[in-house]
């Protein structure tokens, strides 16, 4: 007898699966690595510890869509296959921009190569970079000082070495910067396409096309084979050669250590590869600890923090602006950046309010209300109205309210908006900021949201004034500081929650010079009447300004942020704290924490918060200098 009762059917898989699987299977066989781990997610596209991971492809898949995704999962491989990551690490220079543009080219190479040697490549890495750039509306910038110069020479590379115009949302990016470095580095681009295959050549050659565009200032790598191979000479006419190959071996070991981990984590683009915090320098003797990739060289003091000195100062102040956020772009404008910053991270906003909902409670349970009676004014206290019935005589009671100790508080929120926080940092650090400012106003705590960056790459005018004058020496900062104030202590919230979606707006993020952008901030704290007064640093970095560095010495500007740490955390009422992001800033503050991923910015942000709100009163609480440095 026949049964009635159907078997389960298998699943059905995805529509897009077998897509996936090809994809997979030629990223795999373009970069020779048949094992290599690939998955896809609504996330940045990107190479981690040894993974790949590429866009999530739509349902209902457009032949554009596909060649996006195919796009990227070319450009990836090709990094894979045709780069090699301890030879860029050698290669590389250590300033923040040049280096952003050492990245850029390199990627732009490696994606020539397969442009060149296949048709279908070509085509998808054009309409994996058209999108990007239309994604990244460099389509409407309309100055050069919004165009980021080492997205137009990757596109000038590009466009030398496979003979294709840049894609058409780069266009405008690409005709604001070609009329200068075709004058100026026209002959350097014409040589690359010879050296094509040759990394190590090229990378030589990229290296004079940043001098002639006058960025080769802070190279390194000349200089540091020259001492190299001048203290081998002189430990073979010492020791013989015993020693130093054993020196030269241990060396060779950690820098492939350190580039395997470079290269494992590099993203797949030069924009996104120079934000990414792996791109950090090796640890070598004469680079001091530097962290991060275009902090400056310094010393090995123990972290003591030094004097300011004498000598800093700006080379003229008459650039700088400090600038409400919705005054740098229109309020429709606004509005798509806010709509844009929700879609980015509606999964975290879960995660970081109810991170901040329990900082709520802790807070509001500390707000119990308690009165003063007997007082001859405030509210008029109805339970002492007997003493009238009873003796007409006797004069009226009042109560007041007692001030809660919290509630006469106000944080500052200063988030770093330099350019290596583009992409999930600054993402992350605008939400976080958002969740927490609501959250705190529901306390009755006042909180200002501050940002800081440069107007300009490179110097902007105030460089242009140094050259008109004549260049001369130690000239000071030289760069247009542009500090931003999205949210005013005394502004409501819902008023200025659209003024956050400005950090997503490119081109806004640039350079960082973080002391003056401390002291700034501090000193509008100071001006606040409330009784006790927070100031929270976000940072990912130490202050870079390639243009300020080039003319000074290596360690001005960190030497500045030193100074005015402080003197905030030994003779101010501000009790400062430092949030770094992959970057270790207990170096530089008594009260920090390092984070490694951005994804834990709301935890530690709100962790810290609760630590300061439980800790003893502003009269009973030790004084900064005896205060103990939270690592």
């Amino acid at each position: 007898m026949a049964s009635n009762i159907k078997g389960k059917s298998p699943g059905k898989e995805s529509p897009t699966e077998p897509f996936k699987r090809a994809v997979s299977g030629c990223l795999r066989a373009l970069a020779r690595k048949p094992d290599l781990e690939v998955s896809f997610a609504a996330e940045r596209p990107g190479l981690m510890g040894g993974k790949v991971r590429l866009p999530e492809p739509p349902r209902k898949l457009s032949k554009a869509e596909a060649a996006i995704v195919r796009g990227n999962a070319d450009s990836i491989a090709l990094r894979i296959a045709c780069h090699d990551a301890a030879m860029h690490r050698r290669l590389q220079p250590a300033g923040q921009q040049a280096r952003a543009v050492f990245e850029a080219v390199e990627q732009a190479r490696v994606e020539a190569i397969g442009a060149r040697r296949m048709e279908g490549v070509a085509k998808n890495l054009t309409a994996m970079l058209d999108d990007r750039f239309h994604r990244g509306k460099f389509d409407q910038i309309t100055e050069r000082a919004d165009a980021p110069i080492e997205e137009a020479l990757a596109m000038l590379v590009r466009e030398r070495l496979t003979g294709m115009a840049p894609p058409a949302a780069a266009k405008k990016l690409v005709d604001l910067w070609r009329p200068l470095i075709e004058d100026r580095a026209g002959k350097n681009l014409d040589k690359l396409e010879s050296l094509l295959e040759n990394q190590h050549q090229f990378g030589d050659a990229v290296h004079d096309l940043l001098e002639s565009l006058e960025m080769g200032e802070d190279r390194s790598s000349d200089s540091e084979d020259e001492d190299e191979s001048g203290d081998e000479e002189q430990r073979k006419q010492q020791s013989g050669e015993e020693g130093d190959s054993a020196d030269s071996d241990e060396q060779q070991r950690m820098s492939q250590e350190d580039s395997q981990v470079s290269a494992e984590d590099m993203p797949d683009s030069a924009s996104e590869a120079v934000d990414s915090p792996t791109a950090d320098m090796a640890d070598d003797s004469d680079m001091g600890d530097a962290e991060t990739p275009g902090e400056p060289q310094r010393p090995r003091n123990g972290g003591a923090n030094e004097p300011r000195g004498p000598d800093y100062r700006p080379f003229t102040p008459k650039f700088d602006e400090t600038i409400a956020a919705e005054d740098l772009c229109e309020p429709e404008e606004l509005d798509r950046l806010r709509s844009y910053l929700d879609k980015q991270l509606s999964n975290l906003q879960g995660v970081v309010a109810r991170l901040a909902n329990r900082l709520q409670r802790r807070l509001m349970a500390q707000q119990n209300r308690s009165w003063d009676f007997d007082l001859e004014e405030g509210i008029l206290d109805p339970a002492r109205l007997t003493r009238v019935i009873t003796d007409p005589m006797h004069a009226l009671s009042f109560k007041a309210e007692k001030d809660t100790e919290f509630r006469d508080t106000v944080v500052t929120l200063l988030l770093d908006n330099s350019g290596s926080m583009r992409g999930r940092p600054i993402t992350v650090a605008a939400t976080c900021a958002d969740i927490l400012a609501r959250t705190l106003e529901r306390c009755g705590v006042k909180v200002e949201i501050l940002g800081f960056t440069t107007r300009a790459w490179k110097g902007g005018q105030s460089r242009e004034h140094w050259l008109t004058a004549g260049k001369p020496p130690n000239p000071g900062r030289l760069n247009d500081l542009r500090h931003i104030i999205y949210k005013a202590a005394d502004a409501p919230w819902r008023r200025a929650r659209k003024n956050l979606g400005l950090m997503m707006r490119e081109g806004l993020l640039k350079e960082n010079i973080d002391g003056e952008a401390l002291d700034w901030a501090h000193k509008r704290l100071l001006g606040r009447p409330e009784q006790r007064k927070i100031l929270m640093m976000i940072s990912d970095g130490a202050p870079v300004d390639d243009s300020t560095l080039s003319v000074n010495p290596g360690n001005y500007l960190e030497r500045h942020l030193r100074w005015v740490i402080e003197e905030i955390e030994t003779r101010s009422p501000v009790e400062l704290i430092a949030i770094g992001i992959g970057h270790d800033v207990t170096r530089y503050y008594r009260r920090a924490v390092t984070i490694v991923d951005a994804e834990e910015l709301g935890g530690a942000m709100t962790d810290k918060l609760a630590e300061l709100f439980e800790e003893n009163t502003p009269a009973e609480r030790p004084s900064s200098r005896n205060r103990r440095r939270v690592a």
